[in-house]
């Protein structure tokens, strides 16, 4: 049994009223994929480094959120609100009555709160360095609402101008600085490819062509009683958090919901990646895909053409009824300690 290709990816456009959704379904075309969401800002390229690690008897449908990547900016003078109405908009297109969950950040709640609302029809979520997001300031959402004012006055009334450009050396730094505090340089390239733009008036430059009112985007905000009752939702269902270890983006209260998830669930696991930031998924997806693939195999295992097994199959097998017991909270990957 191998491993997803890259290169073995089929383009896809969602139609929707605003113009379309779009993304790339990997791998295994033939059955019901992963449907996996990225972060704010971001766009499918940060799914890069971790799906050729994935086994490929299973497809991975990547999309980018609408304002990012490829796909349609909403209509002008619209907010941009919580993105969770993407997954059954894609569900529908398909056809799916069931849907299989991974997300990063915004995408990992998106995750969340679907399978909360709707958990009958979420089989499996596997969320990145998520699992609620960090309380907003009210004098941040404010800010926020005046600044999409701002943006939407300025596309209405014509005032828009090309944004500024710049070269594509000072785009990767800008974003190794801004997303991984410069820590992992290399790693720009996978979520620049996705979301540039040639500049017509310096066509040796680029420009970000994101919709500019994603900026001033904000996560809908959950109280902690709401929050523990999302949680009571999706309690029982296969779940799979992985935490960086230098990531403050599972707070107290996300510990509090894992509680009640983790409790008599023996689908519920939690790891944390050693040295991981925010992105773990992408600086470390060696470490991220030991946790995800058995995860993968247990709850959505290749679909069986006889009775017998025979190769990798078998080995397959084996290893799932030999699984080490899962550990809780958490199990980190270089050692044993709990948090």
């Amino acid at each position: 049994m191998g491993t997803i290709s890259i290169t073995d990816f089929e383009d896809v456009k969602i139609p929707v009223p605003w113009g379309h959704i779009s993304g790339r379904w990997y791998g295994n075309r033939k059955e019901r994929p992963i449907l996996a969401l990225h972060g704010w800002l971001d766009n499918l390229g940060t799914f890069d480094r971790l799906i050729p690690l994935l086994p490929d008897y299973i497809g991975i449908l990547c999309i980018d959120f609408p304002g990012h990547g490829r796909s349609s900016h909403i209509q002008h003078g619209l907010f941009y609100s919580d993105y969770v109405t993407v997954i059954p908009i894609v569900m529908k297109e398909y056809g799916w009555t069931k849907v299989s969950l991974m997300g990063h950040s915004m995408g990992g709640f998106q995750c969340f709160m679907y399978a909360s609302i709707n958990p009958q029809a979420v089989d499996m979520i596997i969320t990145l360095d998520i699992l609620l997001p960090l309380k907003n300031k009210i004098e941040n959402m404010a800010m926020k609402f005046e600044k999409q004012l701002v943006e939407i006055e300025r596309q209405n009334y014509g005032n828009y101008r090309e944004p500024p450009s710049y070269t594509f050396a000072q785009l990767e730094k800008t974003m190794a600085k801004r997303r991984f505090k410069s820590e992992f340089p290399e790693l720009a390239k996978h979520l620049l490819h996705r979301q540039l733009s040639r500049s017509k008036l310096y066509p040796e430059k680029f420009y970000f062509s994101r919709d500019a009112r994603i900026m001033n985007y904000h996560f809908l905000d959950v109280d902690d009683g709401l929050a523990m009752e999302m949680a009571r939702q999706v309690k029982g269902k296969p779940f799979l958090i992985i935490k960086g270890s230098r990531s403050p983006y599972l707070s107290q209260r996300s510990f509090e919901a894992i509680g009640i998830m983790a409790e008599d669930n023996p689908h519920f696991e939690l790891y944390e990646v050693e040295g991981g930031t925010h992105y773990v998924h992408l600086h470390a997806a060696e470490e991220c895909a030991r946790y995800i693939v058995p995860f993968i195999r247990h709850h959505r295992p290749p679909i069986l053409t006889s009775w017998s097994l025979a190769g990798k199959e078998a080995e397959v097998s084996r290893t799932e009824r030999h699984r080490e017991p899962k550990e809780y909270p958490t199990r980190s990957s270089n050692n044993r300690s709990k948090l």
